[in-house]
């Protein structure tokens, strides 16, 4: 690994994985100095994601996917060179360590591995290219249109249920994520939590093909932009005008 980032994940999953523990003992005091200034890199962000991916590679066997969605890379030649892996997954082989599923089932048994995503990344409009759905000002729950920069707040992620996440998510299956939901009424779209909406039975699932409509299934309005009256565009749901969508990462057949 270089620099800096994944050694903290990968000592976790290596200790799990190949015959040991890790304990929390009530009392126990731990310290960790960080430097103020980081000598070595301006930007973390390329040698993390190096490692972070480095790490999937040698450990998380077909549950290495789940890393290059989070930094919203696509699966197929997402082009991070992340060096010769051979060596390191030939210690793991020698040492008889466990697949990443038994850390899943015995470890970490609330993580979400997410199996059922179509498609993932930022949604780009067909009618305003350089503009996407974005979660808005948070704490907030109207998603907005906006230019794109292809960040956190315009992840979105689409599954084979219908569920739209917007605004990035947290793999814990207690995490707090946000749907995009039909309200029935008006023309604003809205943020919930996903599982409050769907316990309350709140218009929740999509129908979206790439390049084509998003539209509700149960109103079926669709998720289009309107020009307001200063002359911007905003985000609306209202009666389907054949407006078209494209999300960046394409899974399966969408």
């Amino acid at each position: 690994m270089e620099i800096y980032g994944g050694e903290n994940v990968e000592l976790g999953l290596r200790v799990w994985m190949c015959g040991g523990s890790i304990e929390i003992i009530p009392c126990s005091k731990i310290a960790h100095i960080e430097r103020a200034h980081k000598p070595y890199a301006p930007d973390l962000r390329e040698p993390m994601r190096r490692n972070a991916i480095r790490v999937a590679e040698i450990w998380m066997d077909e549950y290495k996917r789940n890393v290059i969605i989070s930094w919203n890379l696509p699966l197929m030649d997402h082009g991070i060179d992340i060096g010769d892996v051979s060596e390191r997954k030939q210690i793991r082989d020698q040492l008889k360590c466990k697949p990443f599923s038994w850390y899943l089932k015995n470890v970490y048994p609330d993580l979400d591995v997410w199996e059922d995503l179509l498609g993932y990344g930022a949604i780009q409009s067909g009618l305003l290219e350089n503009y996407c759905i974005d979660q808005g000002p948070v704490p907030g729950s109207v998603p907005v249109l906006y230019q794109c920069h292809f960040l956190s707040p315009q992840l979105c992620y689409y599954k084979s249920t219908g569920e739209l996440y917007i605004g990035g998510i947290r793999s814990h299956k207690y995490s707090n994520n946000r749907c995009l939901v039909d309200p029935g009424e008006g023309n604003k779209p809205a943020l919930y939590d996903c599982k409050l909406a769907q316990k309350k039975g709140f218009h929740m699932y999509w129908e979206f093909k790439q390049g084509h409509a998003i539209r509700n299934k149960h109103t079926h309005r669709c998720v289009e932009i309107a020009q307001g009256e200063e002359s911007w565009y905003h985000l609306v749901i209202q009666a389907c005008t054949k407006q078209t969508w494209r999300i960046q990462h394409v899974i399966k057949d969408l």
